[in-house]
């Protein structure tokens, strides 16, 4: 799937959030959705991708980052938020999301 086919709940919660920190973060959300078959599979492959970025170390995350590593308690309060938004994405019923097509 693309992050077009994303409902737009998913889309703000999980992209825009996570461009509102920073573009490279936002790229690893993107790239995310074109290994899911769909939206739930993203939601969840979202949250391990989380607990995947809390668990990097400063070599990771500076790769991750492209050498400029973001103030790490801004990006764990980014990350908490997405995570709050997926819940909340994931407590609507899938017929009552909005999508752009």
């Amino acid at each position: 799937m693309d992050t077009d086919d994303l409902s737009d709940e998913t889309y703000k919660g999980i992209i825009i959030e996570a461009e509102k920190f920073n573009h490279d973060l936002t790229l690893q959300f993107g790239v995310l959705a074109s290994s899911c078959k769909n939206e739930e599979e993203y939601l969840e492959n979202a949250k391990e991708l989380i607990n995947k970025i809390r668990e990097l170390d400063e070599y990771d995350l500076s790769d991750m980052f492209f050498g400029n590593i973001p103030d790490i308690s801004h990006l764990y309060k980014c990350l908490q938020q997405i995570e709050l938004n997926i819940a909340e994405v994931k407590a609507i019923p899938e017929e009552k999301r909005h999508y752009e097509f």
